[in-house]
């Protein structure tokens, strides 16, 4: 088996065509071999590697005259990302906003992080829950009705807007009290701090079978009507295992599970029985193409292996109104890992967001976060606000490929 899934158009590798894994990958994924061992030199070594090939089925990025900055208008009209949706969730700056101000000269806690965003040109954030360090302005927890209000200023003192948070969702089913309590302040909080959506960082179940994600679906469903009362849209996000396939027939296990699947992905299950009107999705486009990576065959009812290879975009294209957030994270070539990538700042990878934005359309609906699980580090303190601007400037530079 390869060590990525065949890509459209793409020869199949195999031994009698010099079938080493690295050849492999190289040719699976269309790429020349200088550029490939040139990629895969600077993952070893830990560098950020030049952006030069895309996922299934994205072509090579354009390197011509249109990366740079440029004009909005005129010849370069056709930017994929307006300014007005060019965004990050606040997880990619954490240990900014963390750090204590009094210790250090660098941007600390929420107010002086938007200043900086908003200097690099964001205008949206999205938040990954409401604390801070314990000396920033409004004190360590800003997860309350008053923390909110004080949020809100800053953000509108500095041009931005919030369009969701990674926040609470109730795990329990059915509700308690006290989870519909605390869901619904949570609401409260995002309607001060102007956002549309709320949501939270992880799959409605990890569980490949249909029963759960029936039951996963009820809840969503419940919950989604609840925010929509309050004008908010619910959205889950998700990690690469909502895309493994769903496990719902052939032959029964011992506790009566099914073992085989019809080849529908857990999270396609999901968008097919959640109501459009009140559940919604946040796509991690790089966790989509890890997934890309990782589940490209199936057991089919019959017992036969069938291959499926997942293709982001598409998935998006299909539904496009239920995906109003995304993040936008990049990553490099791996081949130890078991993902197939690794994050790097957004422009500086392999994933080929130009064909994706291209091919989702939509432009002025989808919000992309930039996102780096990475950027903060324990020796360079400054490295994730410093990583947040060179994001911003690549977002910023994707083009419309001319014909």
């Amino acid at each position: 088996m390869t060590l990525f899934p065949e890509l459209p158009d793409t020869p199949r590798p195999d031994a009698a065509a010099g079938g080493r894994p690295d050849e492999a990958l190289r040719r699976t994924l269309g790429v020349d071999r200088r550029r490939f061992l040139g990629t895969c030199t600077a993952v070893a070594a830990g560098a950020v590697a030049a952006p030069v090939f895309g996922a299934a089925p994205a072509l090579a990025r354009d390197g011509g005259a249109d990366a740079g900055h440029g004009h909005e208008h005129g010849r370069d009209g056709q930017v994929l990302v307006p300014p007005h949706k060019r965004g990050i969730i606040l997880y990619t700056v954490r240990d900014a906003t963390g750090r204590d101000p009094l210790a250090n000269d660098l941007p600390s806690g929420f107010r002086e992080v938007f200043k900086q965003l908003a200097r690099h040109g964001y205008r949206q954030v999205e938040f990954a829950g409401y604390r801070q360090h314990a000396n920033a302005p409004g004190g360590a927890d800003l997860g309350t009705v008053e923390g909110a209000r004080l949020l809100r200023s800053w953000l509108d003192d500095h041009g931005l807007r919030a369009q969701g948070n990674h926040g609470f969702i109730p795990s329990s089913w059915p509700l308690t009290r006290e989870d519909l309590d605390t869901f619904k302040k949570n609401l409260e909080i995002a309607n001060i701090l102007g956002m549309d959506h709320m949501g939270t960082g992880g799959d409605p179940t990890a569980s490949s079978y249909r029963a759960d994600w029936d039951v996963a679906a009820d809840k969503w469903n419940a919950l989604g009507a609840i925010a929509r009362r309050e004008g908010i849209k619910l959205y889950t996000h998700n990690h690469d295992s909502a895309y493994g396939f769903l496990l719902d027939g052939g032959p029964l296990d011992d506790q009566g599970r099914p073992t085989r699947s019809s080849g529908i992905r857990k999270l396609e299950y999901f968008l097919q029985i959640t109501d459009p009107k009140a559940v919604w999705l946040e796509m991690d486009i790089f966790w989509a193409h890890v997934a890309q990576y990782k589940f490209h065959t199936y057991t089919a009812h019959d017992g036969s292996t069938r291959r499926n290879v997942f293709d982001p975009a598409g998935l998006v294209a299909r539904n496009n109104k239920r995906y109003p957030l995304f993040h936008a994270k990049d990553g490099v070539v791996s081949t130890t890992n078991g993902m197939g990538y690794e994050m790097v700042p957004f422009g500086t990878g392999v994933i080929d967001y130009t064909t994706f934005f291209s091919r989702v359309g939509q432009r002025n609906y989808h919000n992309p976060m930039i996102e780096d699980d990475n950027s903060p580090s324990a020796t360079d303190p400054a490295q994730s606000l410093r990583e947040a601007k060179i994001s911003y400037d690549n977002l910023a530079a994707l083009r419309k490929r001319r014909r």
